[in-house]
């Protein structure tokens, strides 16, 4: 299963799960130069990047927003961008949090499960019901697909839904929770996760570690470290046996040859320094 082959590069290459959230403004001025579309010019950037860091990193997640915004030529870097990864043999979250129904859920798995954008995960947003999440599960089971979906989530917004009391004495998102738990054991693998994973952020740590103890079978996708404020001690304890989690960063990475005089002349180098800071930083903490 997908989560398996997810726990393994985990093993392998350390938890981080380098976010291309890539913009167009984030590229060294010398690459907005060149004579070519601004999609290309966002490819070439990625294609440098996943370059330096394939053997440092656990998987990519890549955010299409930043892709749409480009328009055509954009969702034409998004394609380039998730086939590369898969290319390079690496594991590829495609961040499009989706979270509709019947024909038109099938129609988002269709989209990002096969064809031009083809990844391995997917983040959907459960919050419409748990028939958002059921038009998957054909390509987890038979397509060696995963899902992550949203539980926790990092942003200060979340306490507006995710924090309501219900009449159990739960919180929204612990029932949430419980849910995508029970799905988890449902498409559970050799080392007890399921391919539903949960993004569970890790700025507001308690109800973190809360939502790991609700969820044991649930591999989590973790934002929040770095630039939201979340630390390796906060993500550590998140993770069950140094396993069990990918922690994002996003411009943490990308955007680390800033920080250094010139930097923009070798700007994928000091993105691989920034992944495997991060990576270490982490495993120290485990």
């Amino acid at each position: 299963m997908i989560v398996d082959k997810l726990y393994e590069t985990v093993e392998e290459f350390g938890p981080v799960c380098l976010g291309l959230d890539t913009a167009l403004d984030y590229l060294p001025e010398h690459l907005k130069r060149e004579e070519i579309s601004d999609g290309e010019k966002v490819f070439r950037f990625n294609m440098r990047i996943i370059d330096a860091t394939a053997d440092v990193v656990a998987c990519y997640k890549v955010q299409i927003a930043y892709y749409e915004a480009l328009g055509l030529d954009g969702l034409s870097a998004y394609a380039k961008t998730v086939q590369y990864i898969r290319q390079k043999g690496k594991l590829v979250i495609a961040d499009v949090k989706r979270g509709d129904i019947a024909d038109t859920a099938k129609m988002y798995a269709k989209a990002h499960y096969s064809g031009s954008f083809e990844s391995d995960f997917m983040t959907l947003n459960p919050y419409m019901g748990l028939d958002t999440i059921e038009p998957f599960r054909p390509y987890i089971e038979e397509k060696e697909k995963g899902l992550f979906v949203l539980v926790k989530t990092s942003n200060k917004g979340s306490r507006d839904f995710q924090m309501l009391d219900l009449k159990e004495e739960n919180k929204l998102y612990q029932y949430v929770g419980e849910k995508i738990n029970q799905l988890a054991i449902e498409t559970a693998g050799q080392y007890g996760y399921g391919s539903v994973g949960a993004v569970v952020g890790c700025t507001n740590l308690g109800e973190a570690v809360n939502a790991r103890e609700i969820m044991k079978n649930t591999f989590f996708l973790v934002p929040g470290y770095g630039a939201q404020g979340g630390t390796a001690k906060d993500v550590a304890t998140l993770f069950v046996q140094k396993n069990g989690c990918v922690v994002n960063s996003s411009r943490g990475i990308l955007l680390a040859y800033r920080k250094q005089e010139n930097g923009w002349i070798n700007f994928e180098k000091h993105a691989r320094d920034a992944a495997i800071l991060m990576r270490d930083d982490i495993l120290n903490e485990l």
